[in-house]
């Protein structure tokens, strides 16, 4: 189960860093190319490849999971058995009809 958490929390940092990254290096023109662009471009370029990157690592996390190997069977909560089993016991109100003397007929 550390595992599955330590790949949700890898992949929520870089889900974080990436846009921040893209839009830092779009402001402070650290990639090439940036500064000949106008203003509005780059605003426009830096949230579009933003938006392309957190929709990447959401599809990287996404391939992650589908290729995870399941070690065990997968086994139901003893809780929520022991409560179903004890419900399929009990009779329902359509299953007992009350009388004016207070006895129950069961149908």
């Amino acid at each position: 189960m550390s595992e599955v958490t330590a790949k949700f929390a890898v992949t929520s940092m870089v889900m974080w860093m990436a846009p921040v990254a893209i839009m830092y290096g779009f402001y402070y023109q650290v990639f090439p190319g940036v500064s000949q662009m106008s203003s509005s471009a780059q605003t426009l370029a830096s949230g579009f490849l933003a938006v392309i990157s957190v929709n990447l690592v959401i599809g990287f996390y996404i391939c992650m999971a589908m290729k995870e190997t399941s070690h065990q069977e997968p086994q139901p909560d003893p809780t929520f058995l022991a409560n179903a089993k004890a419900s399929i016991n009990q009779p329902t109100s359509s299953q007992v009809i009350d009388d004016s003397r207070g006895k129950g007929k069961v149908e």
